[in-house]
């Protein structure tokens, strides 16, 4: 156990898993992602190394983390989420966030490991302004690494819709696509997800399809499945991921007839219209970046923000342990 003053950081054990959900959905910035309960899927994919962080005896931060599975030495929070970054519910502020960034550095450094990769928290995700992280990440001089960039609509302010969108739109409807909200047709949305994949990039999706049901079985109120239709088979749909602000779309997909017939833009008027109304505060597209944020995928960003969308970033930052 480490500690500075009155605050100490220790490993998280199984028997802090309830008390480390409660926390995270009373933070300033922790999302479903972050629950133990999320994070357990994995199984034995990463060797887990979270850390809670204790003042005075009481558990005021979260540290979701894992060894990296190719990279010997190196520590990632976390290898399996899109964010990871110090979870809390505002006890961890100016000095007291650097106190607890150090610890969490030494921490690591006293088990033997040379460096830390931070995924910070977009700041959309923010139930309130939350960024004493990366504050405390540039005074223990980090580097920033990596910089990716994602499409997300304003909800609570006005936004445009371009003419572009809006006559696909038309043309999808006037083609007789319906809106089916079922995960039941994950299998079919799965279907449609591969071969687009591989045929674009040659990979598969990150999640198999048996990984996504077991999701949404664990978060039925969370993720859901929103697909197109036509003639009652799936040729476009989306996986939203919601949270307290945010919905989030983690995987889009359209066959060729989807494509023709512009199918995606039906989903996407569905969905943008049922988070606003849900009370959400934005509706995100996911990032439009290659390589590790050094390729802009153009034609994707144009596509995304002409729903109304601008630009956030997913920040990445390595710190030096030795």
């Amino acid at each position: 156990m480490n500690n500075d003053g009155n605050m100490t950081v220790r490993t998280v054990s199984e028997a802090d898993f309830s008390s480390w959900d409660i926390l995270c959905r009373s933070s300033n910035q922790g999302t479903f992602l972050h629950t133990r309960k999320f994070l357990s899927y994995h199984g034995n994919r990463f060797v887990d190394c979270s850390l809670l962080i204790e003042e005075d005896g009481h558990i005021v931060g979260l540290f979701p983390a894992a060894f990296h599975p190719q990279k010997g030495g190196v520590v990632v929070s976390h290898p399996g989420l899109t964010y990871g970054g110090i979870v809390h519910a505002g006890d961890l502020i100016g000095k007291k966030m650097i106190t607890a960034m150090l610890l969490i550095m030494e921490h690591y450094a006293q088990m033997g490991y040379e460096q830390l990769v931070y995924k910070a928290v977009p700041t959309f995700y923010h139930k309130r302004p939350s960024q004493d992280d990366l504050y405390a990440l540039h005074r223990l001089g980090s580097v920033r690494t990596r910089c990716d960039i994602s499409s997300t609509i304003d909800l609570k302010n006005s936004y445009q819709v371009s003419s572009r969108r809006q006559r696909s739109l038309k043309k999808a409807k006037k083609a007789g696509v319906s809106i089916a909200i079922d995960n039941g047709l994950l299998p079919s949305l799965w279907e449609v997800l591969c071969e687009n994949l591989d045929k674009k990039h040659g990979v598969s999706p990150v999640h198999t399809v048996d990984e996504m049901r077991l999701l949404m079985e664990k978060f039925p109120e969370e993720i859901q499945c929103v697909c197109g239709t036509m003639n009652d088979r799936v040729i476009a749909g989306v996986v939203l991921f919601s949270t307290t602000h945010v919905d989030h779309a983690q995987y889009i997909a359209s066959n060729h007839e989807g494509y023709e017939v512009s199918a995606l833009d039906v989903i996407f008027e569905h969905c943008i219209k049922n988070s606003k109304m849900n009370g959400k505060n934005w509706f995100d597209f996911g990032i439009c970046t290659e390589a590790e944020g050094t390729i802009l995928n153009q034609g994707l960003y144009q596509f995304k923000t002409e729903f109304g969308g601008g630009g956030f970033v997913h920040e990445f930052y390595e710190i030096n342990l030795k």
